[in-house]
């Protein structure tokens, strides 16, 4: 199929399919074109300091350097985002560990610090599930993330996170831990097969959990899918019609049963490797300490930094680059 017949966009699926690795090749191309001529360019004014009378044009050439190096960077974090799924469309889920109230106050906080992060960098994100917690925060929450590259990056993100800080719901004012975890998997496209047979799937529907009042609360529309043979379990309630939860649900079921597919594949692939890597989405990553001290960590790079305030407003690309370059050096 040539993008300049005219018959290009009579397969609109397909069109759009091409249209979309051509953008991701172009994103490769373009940068590295540029990055060369840059280079050239300063060469050559390199090459014309010969004597003290250069020296203007030496001073031309330090920002210009410091700019290209900033490029050169870029376009190195552009290339580790070079996956199989990396530049597809995300699905992630927030749920919170043991600690009832507390914990779930924890993923609502998480699920603030993420709808930051994805407005400052141009995300587009929906809610297809929120259930409010019983007193205060989030039972569970998933979000539908549209842009570019917005599972590679926050792929970066799975696992547990742990938050250390004077409860706010302790009348003793004592220090509390809490975690969630951060579940992120690719939104597969419609082609991309996964079997999911009736026989192997139990369908619950039941009242929404939203504001009292609300026409979502007076009749059964939302709906739980588990899934016997992963024991994935996955619920919708943010649509209005028990149908369009029910198909949001199962879209939102099969990137998860796909996603464990790839998740046992990496591990078939580390045990033949004769790695000894944790490759699961279940353990500890980060650390967000409020108390006795303000300091965020990630386990897996050792990043860490003193300004809680700018992550918890979004601000987590440090943690995001670490993570493609550690993951990187690991393969």
């Amino acid at each position: 199929m040539e993008m300049s017949g005219t018959n290009f966009w009579d397969n609109r699926i397909e069109a759009e399919k091409l249209v979309k690795e051509l953008k991701t090749h172009k994103s490769v191309i373009d940068p590295f074109i540029d990055i060369e001529d840059q280079i050239a360019s300063l060469r050559e004014l390199a090459n014309l300091c010969d004597s003290e009378e250069d020296a203007a044009i030496a001073g031309e050439i330090v920002p210009e350097l410091k700019k290209l190096t900033e490029e050169i960077d870029k376009f190195e974090l552009r290339i580790l985002l070079s996956g199989k799924h990396d530049n597809d469309n995300a699905l992630m889920n927030i749920h919170p560990g043991a600690g009832g109230t507390e914990a779930q106050d924890w993923t609502e906080m998480l699920l603030r610090l993420y709808t930051k992060y994805l407005e400052n960098n141009h995300y587009e994100y929906k809610f297809l599930d929120l259930q409010p917690g019983d007193e205060a925060g989030i039972k569970n929450v998933t979000l539908e993330i549209r842009g570019d590259f917005a599972y590679g990056k926050l792929r970066a993100e799975n696992g547990i996170h742990r938050l250390v800080r004077i409860s706010p719901f302790d009348s003793g004012h004592r220090r509390h831990t809490s975690f969630a975890s951060v579940l992120v998997y690719p939104e597969i496209e419609e082609e991309i097969e996964v079997e999911i047979k009736q026989d192997d799937l139990r369908v619950d529907t039941y009242r929404a959990s939203g504001a009292g009042g609300q026409h979502v609360n007076k009749t059964s529309s939302a709906v739980r899918l588990t899934h016997y043979p992963t024991g994935i379990v996955v619920q919708c309630q943010n649509e209005r019609s028990q149908l369009r939860n029910r198909e949001t649900a199962m879209k939102v079921l099969r990137s998860r049963i796909y996603a464990k597919l790839l998740e046992e594949e990496e591990k078939q692939k580390a045990i033949l490797a004769g790695e000894k890597q944790d490759i699961s989405w279940g353990h500890q990553i980060r650390s967000y300490v409020f108390h006795p001290y303000t300091m965020v960590k990630d386990h897996r790079t050792g990043i860490q930094t003193g300004n809680i305030i700018a992550v918890m407003d979004g601000k987590i690309e440090i943690f995001i680059e670490g993570y493609l370059r550690w993951k990187e050096r690991k393969e």
